[in-house]
């Protein structure tokens, strides 16, 4: 099954996204795209070495990627001593970037979510080197700082402390933001992820759609690329990855 590379004209962001309460959506781009990084189209039987499993499952099927949630739920592991999460599909492609402007095309096949994501392995103050991410649902598009916020090391572990709760809420205020959007399954989409600075815009089939400024998105040295899935299933049809500089005059 081809996902097609054509627009669809089924996006529309509803005006509760532009509330008081929510960063507003620069309405131009904030990246200037320059030297294009990586692009694989899908095609055919070989891909380019720099994708790699992270999570369970990923397959190039019929000339697109899919992504299908296998670990579900908590299992234990084949020696019994530890436990394994569940967890979305996730993807990796070894490109590292600073600045960037990340376009895929995706299509939702029963997932429930797919998102773009950075992580920088080398840095130890986030779990597994979380940087930010630009994660996607039917309903809604959220932007988080996951290195200054859900997957921050100390942040993680005061949670375990309920006393700290109000304190871990101070700290977690302006790391994400959620706009809602009215998407479709089996209806292909382009999204576009800018990343600059400390600021990250998101769009899709050409509209913005979410918008986010955190420290942790300025984070130097993304060293990689994910691309996430949870449920089953969701397709991506051709990513082009561009080096960026602001758009800003």
């Amino acid at each position: 099954m081809k996902i097609s590379l054509l627009l669809a004209p089924c996006l529309f962001v509803t005006s509760i996204a532009f509330a008081a309460d929510l960063p507003k959506i620069p309405s131009k781009p904030i990246a200037e795209k320059g030297e294009v990084l990586f692009s694989d189209d899908m095609n055919g039987s070989e891909h380019d070495k720099r994708w790699h499993r992270v999570v369970d499952t990923f397959v190039f099927e019929n000339n697109a990627l899919k992504g299908t949630q296998t670990r579900v739920k908590d299992m234990p592991s084949k020696d019994g001593k530890s436990i394994i999460k569940a967890h979305a599909a996730v993807y990796g492609l070894e490109v590292p970037t600073k600045d960037s402007v990340v376009e895929v095309n995706i299509r939702f096949e029963g997932c429930t979510m797919i998102d773009v994501e950075f992580d920088d392995r080398k840095y130890t103050g986030s779990h597994y080197g979380h940087l930010c991410r630009a994660q996607v649902r039917l309903d809604k598009v959220t932007i988080m700082d996951e290195r200054e916020g859900s997957q921050n090391e100390v942040i993680k572990a005061m949670k375990a402390d309920p006393s700290k709760s109000a304190e871990v809420a101070k700290m977690m205020a302006g790391k994400s933001a959620t706009f809602p959007v009215k998407l479709e399954e089996h209806k292909d989409y382009t999204l576009v992820v800018e990343t600059v600075g400390d600021e990250m815009r998101v769009s899709i089939d050409g509209k913005p759609v979410a918008f986010l400024k955190s420290p942790g998105i300025g984070h130097e040295t993304k060293s990689k690329i994910e691309l996430g899935v949870a449920g089953q299933s969701g397709w991506f049809d051709g990513i082009t990855v561009w080096n960026a500089t602001s758009a800003k005059k």
